[in-house]
């Protein structure tokens, strides 16, 4: 699909296609201050580009300034019920909130907190899930289908329209990975408004990430999709690790895209181990490289010739080569340290 979305700023951030951005959010107590800062510093390490914190309160409004003066990415309030919420968090600074406008006491309150934040440049993230469906949408679809999720996204949508307000992003996320891709691609068509994705209730971080790869893969393959956050039931750096890896595996991301061997009766190198080991040490790594972890020279070379660097396993011994073109041979022991020095030394 060639989409193309009327561009949003949040903070210095523009959500236009052209890059892809990782969201993440806190999963501390809002009154704990000091944890979430914490958390947001640990977030935007892993290589987060925008954090959501729920706001729940008057009081969790403090985290906006704190979170703000400790990380350099954009701050999402997420906000529900109270339009007060929603406008004291405009006034603290916030980059974009997050609201469903049909649950926060009628139109008078949406063009309350639509006047706030046009004035300040924020952007508002319509969010639709199917687990918060209108009744009455519930009651004319039976359930929470693709149609029903649109319809409601678009409804709010047209809200926020009517209070002279455009500055929109939506997301409209299901459990259900068939259900929320299909919602998605029927809105895509519908709208040019910036899409945030994600499967809603993943579940932990097995399942969760399997769920995620194939919901926001597909749609990213798609050309649908400005945002994106993977939702696990835990740490949520690894929500942005796996975000990055969905990213890369679809030819959006940047950093090192390992290619590893399913091994065989060829191996004779502990190949699960050292690819698991140098997947970990370039992790973190912001080069645009394709690093083969192969099992045997047989193959290996020839199989990932289109490889920057790579490293193929013998008999106690492992021959690195690059582009195909066999370099060197080293003690296994030594080739993890002798294929990590390649990928120093390679500039990018």
């Amino acid at each position: 699909m060639d989409r193309k979305c009327r561009p949003v700023r949040v903070g210095d951030l523009t959500l236009d296609g052209e890059k892809i951005y990782i969201q993440s959010m806190l999963n501390v107590p809002a009154e704990d201050i000091e944890s979430s800062i914490a958390q947001a510093v640990e977030l935007e390490r892993a290589g987060c580009d925008i954090i959501r914190a729920a706001i729940p309160d008057m009081d969790a409004v403090r985290l906006i300034p704190a979170i703000k003066n400790a990380v350099d990415i954009p701050l999402v309030a997420d906000i529900h019920f109270d339009y007060k919420l929603a406008i004291s968090a405009a006034d603290a600074g916030v980059d974009k909130i997050r609201i469903n406008p049909g649950n926060i006491g009628g139109m008078e309150k949406v063009k309350a907190v639509a006047s706030a934040c046009r004035a300040r440049g924020i952007p508002i993230r319509i969010g639709v899930n199917s687990g918060s469906l209108e009744k009455e949408l519930l009651a004319e679809y039976g359930s929470p289908t693709p149609e029903a999720l649109v319809k409601s996204a678009l409804n709010h949508v047209r809200m926020l329209e009517a209070a002279d307000f455009d500055d929109i992003v939506i997301s409209i996320k299901s459990s259900d990975v068939s259900t929320m891709v299909s919602a998605y691609r029927q809105l895509a068509c519908e709208c040019n408004y910036p899409l945030h994705l994600g499967v809603t209730e993943a579940g932990t971080e097995k399942m969760g990430i399997i769920k995620s790869s194939v919901g926001i893969g597909s749609l990213l393959l798609d050309g649908i999709g400005e945002t994106i956050r993977v939702s696990l039931t835990d740490n949520p750096v690894k929500e942005v690790y796996a975000a990055k890896d969905i990213l890369k595996a679809t030819g959006r991301g940047k950093g090192v895209q390992i290619i590893s061997c399913p091994t065989c009766g060829r191996t004779k190198i502990d190949l699960i181990s050292l690819a698991k080991e140098v997947e970990e040490r370039t992790k973190d790594i912001d080069k645009n490289i394709t690093v083969a972890v192969m099992g045997c020279v047989v193959n290996g070379p020839g199989e990932a010739a289109e490889a920057d660097i790579g490293i193929a396993g013998g008999n106690g011994k492992a021959v690195l080569f690059k582009k195909g073109e066999m370099l060197y041979t080293v003690d296994e022991s030594k080739a993890l340290n002798a294929l990590l020095d390649e990928i120093e030394n390679i500039k990018n």
